[in-house]
């Protein structure tokens, strides 16, 4: 009980410590336009769900209580619950469309959303309001992403960041490799996992053994990894590699697995077919690991419990490893100069390193901060506030990723989310449908073929051209 009290108490004053640091950097012209008597209200949108969206809630909620309430700021934060939801209800505002609510002040965004809403609704440098002693707080690799744009400017502030990572069915992983011998340590490699697949399919009678989610960041972080980036950006233009070796490297490794039947997607996500007895290994999002079934349900059959494991993103064999660094930050809509700066107050406070540990060790993401990075402080506050068991070891592998691998940003280009989002169905969809085909009797001999990948190759690269090349150029 007492430990209880202490550990409160301990909090709140780290918290209204904190409230006197940020309003200190800041500097003085705070005293003039915020104030307790008279409260700023600001809005904040963002695509959370579930025990994402409960932990940010209550982390505005906390705030509220404590430093908006010293200082009149007070936070409505709302989730839109997808990330579609929330770019549709932005641009919404943004265009003034008949019965839109107002512009927020804070969102949740990806650079090229926000790239593209800046030319519409101005946005907030960062620069403008912390100083360089501040910015050096921040990991490096999180805040230079939201640097956008022509001008190159501070757009995207880092709230928690995310990257890949493999979670197995250790439940059935354990009885097929009881059986056949099959290593783990086979999973670190792309060729090794397609070589693990086809002896799982074998071996269970002709069921799949992998999926992805986000098959854009395969493609584009797998093409880097092999010497081409597929999207590089330089005043304002855009210059796509879509290297034809690399692809068909890629395509050998994901597209001729999958119509072999050894690779499968069936529901929204692969934790939905982990959890349908579709597959038993997958690879997912750092934050997406708290989706992560706890049972197996076949058919009619009745469920079975299952355990997990989680290991490190594959990479080709004797390759640098390359992962995504991917998560929405926050933008913060050019407004008054209070509700700019509760805005701004609010992102500083949340990514302090108590706030953004306790929101890393709910979600799996990983905390933005130098100092909330350090594996001694993750650990001392794991030993306070424990989190469950897949939460910690996802964000154990995501840390170990974060120091040993290289760590891919995408850059934001005009055009970019429509050219990611070609190369996030283009071959799935193909690879699904020709799997029906040889389902239904075709021979997968038919679509194994030069001819064939050459025809999705070309498809591809026009579709990329048409959708991002304006002043630009194709390798």
């Amino acid at each position: 009980m007492k430990s209880g009290i202490r550990k409160k108490c301990g909090r709140l004053l780290g918290i209204f410590f904190s409230a006197a640091f940020l309003l200190t950097a800041c500097g003085r012209r705070e005293t003039s336009v915020l104030s307790a008597k008279n409260p700023t209200d600001i809005t904040i949108w963002h695509y959370y769900n579930g025990s994402l969206g409960i932990a940010f809630d209550e982390l505005a909620a906390e705030f509220n209580n404590t430093v908006g309430r010293e200082n009149g700021i007070v936070v409505h934060a709302e989730s839109m619950s997808t990330i579609a939801g929330l770019e549709g209800a932005l641009w919404d505002s943004a265009s003034q469309k008949v019965g839109a609510a107002r512009m927020p002040n804070v969102f949740q965004c990806y650079p090229d959303t926000a790239l593209a809403l800046d030319e519409v609704v101005p946005l907030v440098d960062f620069d403008d309001y912390l100083t360089e002693n501040e910015k050096v707080s921040y990991v490096k690799l999180f805040l230079d992403s939201g640097y956008i744009g022509k001008n190159h400017s501070w757009k995207i502030f880092p709230v928690a960041k995310s990257t890949e990572v493999l979670i197995l069915n250790k439940t059935d992983w354990d009885k097929f490799a009881a059986d056949t011998g099959a290593a783990v340590e086979d999973l670190s490699t792309w060729e090794g996992l397609a070589s693990t697949a086809e002896a799982y399919y074998d071996w269970s009678g002709g069921r799949a053994f992998f999926g992805r989610d986000a098959f854009a960041n395969y493609l584009i972080t797998a093409s880097s990894q092999l010497g081409h980036e597929v999207f590089q950006t330089a005043g304002g233009s855009v210059t796509i590699d879509f290297d034809r070796e690399t692809m068909r490297q890629i395509w050998d490794s994901f597209y001729v697995p999958y119509v072999k039947g050894y690779y499968k997607h069936v529901g929204n996500y692969r934790s939905d077919d982990v959890k349908l007895g579709e597959i038993i290994a997958l690879v997912c999002s750092s934050s997406s690991a708290v989706f992560f079934p706890t049972e197996v349900t076949i058919a009619d059959n009745a469920p079975y419990p299952i355990t997990y494991m989680v290991l490190p993103l594959p990479n080709f064999d004797r390759t640098a490893p390359y992962a995504i660094q991917q998560g929405g930050g926050m933008a913060v809509t050019k407004s008054s100069e209070a509700e700019e700066l509760a805005s701004i107050l609010f992102l500083k406070w949340f990514t302090q390193m108590e706030q953004n540990l306790r929101f890393s060790v709910s979600s799996g993401y990983m905390p933005v901060g130098v100092e909330a990075m350090k594996p001694e402080n993750i650990d001392r506050y794991l030993l306070e506030h424990p989190t469950t068991d897949i939460v910690r070891d996802t964000l154990s592998v995501s840390l170990d990723e974060n120091n040993r691998y290289v760590m891919y940003t995408s850059p934001a280009f005009a055009g970019g989310t429509q050219a990611r989002e070609i190369l996030e169905r283009t071959m799935p969809e193909l690879a699904a449908s020709d799997r029906a085909a040889v389902e239904a009797g075709a021979s997968a001999d038919d679509f194994l073929t030069d001819e064939h990948f050459e025809e999705w190759y070309q498809d591809t690269l026009t579709m990329l051209k048409k959708c991002c090349i304006e002043g630009g150029s194709v390798k």
